[in-house]
């Protein structure tokens, strides 16, 4: 740190610059300094201070949290642990995605969390990050097609188990959140609201979302008149009025009762 902090002889000005240069390893004796100054702006800036810490503590205890379920199938001897999620099972369109990851023992990524909690520049930001640390990761992505003729439910395992088995070295374990997938012959432990408590699920569900995104951002090139780079094929309001004025297209889902309706009204209207 800096040489410390010598209140009276430094103006508010002052003080705020040497603040922003060695807040991140203040001394105890300069925080004490600093809080026995009776300027009210001095003062507003150490409770600015003690606020961060505390965000700061509270983001520590949430990682460490998130580790708990991978420290427990460390403690069984696993090595390799995965988590899985999925992305897209309740929109109209597009394809559901899964993404499987191993991340190393004992990693901690902050800001890590549910990538419904999170903005699509933070996703695309720990996206990159999750790439960059983990050991391996497996994409499963099955199409419209496979949706329709299977069910969502089953098109789900399908795209979970193609991105298991993409991973390398497979994993001796899984993490999932809620359910377990039949066809994986590995130890799954389906943990509620996973996405939240586990970092493996947790990276699964950003690699899924944004992988995703990217994919429906390219459909909306090509399909611009629903709007898909908004909704992301979610039965949205716009999302609707662009399928009754604009019909069905190919990459909708025929099964999903919305688009079943439209598709039949469009059919008896021909008639």
């Amino acid at each position: 740190m800096s040489e410390g902090i010598n209140c009276k002889e430094m103006t508010v000005n002052q003080i705020k610059e040497w603040f922003q240069k060695s807040e991140c390893c203040l001394s105890p004796e300069d925080f004490l300094a600093l809080a026995a100054d009776p300027r009210k702006s001095i003062q507003n800036i150490i409770k600015r201070y003690e606020e961060k810490l505390l965000q700061r503590k509270r983001e520590e205890n949430r990682l460490e949290e998130m580790g708990f379920f991978e420290r427990e199938m460390l403690q069984k001897g696993y090595q390799f642990i995965g988590g899985a999620d999925e992305v897209g099972r309740g929109p109209l369109a597009g394809p559901v995605v899964s993404a499987a990851v191993i991340l190393p023992p004992e990693t901690k990524i902050p800001d890590i969390n549910d990538s419904k909690k999170l903005s699509s520049q933070k996703r695309e930001y720990l996206f990159e990050v999750i790439k960059d640390k983990a050991v391996s990761i497996g994409v499963g992505i099955v199409s419209v097609k496979d949706i329709d003729s299977l069910n969502i439910l089953q098109a789900t395992y399908m795209s979970m188990r193609y991105a298991v088995k993409q991973l390398n070295p497979q994993p001796q374990c899984l993490l999932l959140d809620a359910l377990n997938v039949p066809g994986i012959d590995i130890e799954q432990k389906g943990i509620i609201k996973g996405d939240q408590k586990s970092i493996s699920i947790a990276a699964a569900s950003i690699v899924a979302k944004v992988t995703r995104d990217r994919m429906m951002l390219e459909i909306d090139e090509a399909y611009p008149q629903y709007g898909f780079a908004n909704h992301k094929g979610y039965g949205t309001k716009q999302h609707l009025d662009a399928l009754r004025k604009h019909g069905v297209c190919p990459i909708h889902r025929k099964s999903f009762a919305p688009v079943r309706d439209i598709l039949n009204e469009q059919q008896s209207f021909q008639f």
